[in-house]
């Protein structure tokens, strides 16, 4: 008797272990799309070191292949997701899914699949715009945009996907699923700076415009990110996780060698050329986090003019005079990479020549562009903690 009760009980102690093991596991789905997400990452900071360092000398680059690789993979992952959760009728997600059109899935997987649809897109649209009119000026050309918006799609219906799985998880899963969301929220920072960095080089710093552009990316994520984790320094974690990898960027890239297929060549070119050192974002990110502990039962209001004001006070009293220091010869080197400058700029030039270009025209305009900035602040932290809420209720 004793032997027939305990082969039930070594059963269910293997069962549970499984449906441990299941439950701390993370979906094939989330790292599928976290892959590509990296894909696009990795494609896009090689792909501008590419064009500052050889210029655009073929669409078949090693960059553009891995950035097309992310569409591809969040496109296949996310539509294989949407037909097994529609036409599966013993689909686990059935129930934690919506309905667009007719088909099922979750929320952040249509994102994706529209995210997806417009990356792919814009790869002929781009090599159809460079045959018409040759080389890009400015970063953001139509087909540059419609990428920017697809790789977007992506990054926040991952996020998305990932805030689903963080909602209806606890414990350890949850503590696993939040370490992922962390990245989801480096990406898009990462991403949202990068896209104005033609309004944050070095000569800019000592300008009210930079601080107005800064304010406008960096609170938002600051305080969704904090609002969307139980993490008491989520927006900390963010931050230093989206200085490290700018760093690895720097440091990594200069070892490529490299030289210039186009011309006019102005700059002496023998590897590729870095991205610039990082903002110091990490130091308002941890003063958010401080302060946000301290103000919790104050109006939401009350909390972003505050948490908006201590970010910029924060920012300028760091990066203002760092910035000194990124255009004097002492970060001329490999670790601060400011002697990197791309093929195509001219020696005349204020990169070139390590001089502040002003982007005010008197002390008036430099004030008022700074009350500007403070109130982008206050406003973006504003949605970014409205979104927060929004995030944690997200099941599906």
């Amino acid at each position: 008797m004793a032997g027939t009760l305990q082969l039930p009980a070594t059963l269910q102690a293997r069962t549970a272990e499984r449906v441990s093991a299941k439950t701390l596991s993370i979906p094939w789905y989330i790292w599928c799309n976290v892959a590509a997400v990296a894909c696009s990452v990795v494609g896009g900071v090689w792909d501008i070191s590419w064009h500052e360092s050889v210029g655009r000398d073929t669409f078949w680059t090693p960059a553009h292949l891995l950035i097309q690789l992310c569409g591809i993979l969040a496109g296949f992952g996310c539509g294989y997701l949407i037909l097994s959760t529609t036409f599966r009728k013993d689909s686990p997600l059935r129930d934690q899914s919506v309905s667009v059109w007719g088909f099922r899935g979750p929320l952040g997987a249509f994102i994706c699949a529209w995210g997806a649809v417009g990356m792919i897109t814009s790869a002929p649209f781009d090599n159809w715009w460079h045959n018409a009119y040759g080389l890009d000026v400015k970063i953001l050309s139509p087909p540059h945009i419609l990428l920017a918006l697809g790789m977007t799609g992506i990054r926040f219906g991952t996020l998305v996907m990932v805030l689903a799985e963080v909602n209806r998880a606890v414990g350890e899963c949850r503590a696993r699923l939040e370490r992922v969301l962390f990245f989801c929220f480096m990406f898009l920072l990462g991403m949202t700076v990068g896209i104005m960095q033609e309004d944050t080089f070095r000569m800019f710093m000592h300008g009210a415009k930079f601080y107005l552009v800064v304010m406008f990316v960096a609170p938002i994520w600051f305080a969704a990110a904090s609002r969307a984790s139980e993490n008491r320094w989520a927006a900390t974690v963010v931050t230093g996780f989206y200085t490290l990898m700018h760093l690895a960027f720097m440091w990594i890239l200069q070892l490529i060698p490299a030289e210039p297929k186009l011309g006019p060549v102005y700059q002496k070119i023998t590897h590729l050329v870095p991205p610039d050192f990082p903002l110091l974002l990490i130091v308002p990110a941890i003063v958010f986090d401080l302060v946000r502990r301290r103000i919790t039962g104050l109006s939401r209001w009350t909390q972003a003019t505050v948490l908006g004001a201590t970010s910029l006070a924060s920012f300028v009293a760091v990066q203002w005079p760092f910035a000194n220091f990124l255009m004097s010869p002492a970060s001329r080197n490999w670790f601060f990479a400011t002697n990197n400058t791309p093929y195509f700029i001219p020696p005349a030039s204020h990169w070139a020549r390590y001089a502040w270009l002003p982007t005010e025209t008197s002390p008036l305009q430099f004030a008022l562009r700074m009350l500007l900035a403070l109130a982008a602040g206050v406003l973006m932290t504003r949605i970014g903690l409205s979104w927060g809420d929004w995030m944690r209720r997200i099941r599906r």
